[in-house]
């Protein structure tokens, strides 16, 4: 062990204020911040239900019907309630966040911020409106 690597009784403790475990609560933009990170739990769990749905699908109608059986559960259909409430804040919050995480140039000028949200909002408009075409009106 080297001369410098040792302890000394003497070596200086660095200041360090506590931070308390709910640091996040002082503040409305630092809930929102927790809540968005908690946001990819709901993520996550859509992308289990359609790898399942996916699953129960191939497996023939009966495990299929036992799949809708099961998504008709009133815990499960809680969880998807609250899982869709969270996704529906990622995705704005993640639209919001769009022109501070992109800078795009059109003809040697930047782009206003609000002309990258309001395009991803278009962008989700027109998916929706086609997914809702697909499945509800038949196209």
């Amino acid at each position: 062990m080297s001369q410098d690597a040792a302890y000394t009784p003497y070596h200086p403790r660095w200041h360090r204020t506590r931070v308390s475990t709910y640091w996040w609560l002082g503040r409305g933009s630092y809930f929102l911040f927790i809540l968005r990170e908690l946001s990819s739990l709901a993520v996550a769990w859509f992308v289990a239900g359609l790898l399942l749905l996916t699953r129960a699908v191939s497996g023939g109608p009966a495990q299929y019907q036992q799949f809708l059986e099961w998504m008709r559960h009133p815990a499960v259909l809680a969880l998807n309630a609250v899982a869709f409430a969270f996704l529906l804040l990622h995705a704005i919050t993640w639209f919001n966040l769009a022109p501070q995480a992109m800078v795009v140039h059109v003809a040697g000028r930047r782009v206003p911020g609000w002309c990258i949200a309001a395009s991803n909002y278009a962008a989700l408009a027109v998916a929706t409106a086609v997914i809702y075409g697909l499945l509800v009106l038949e196209w």
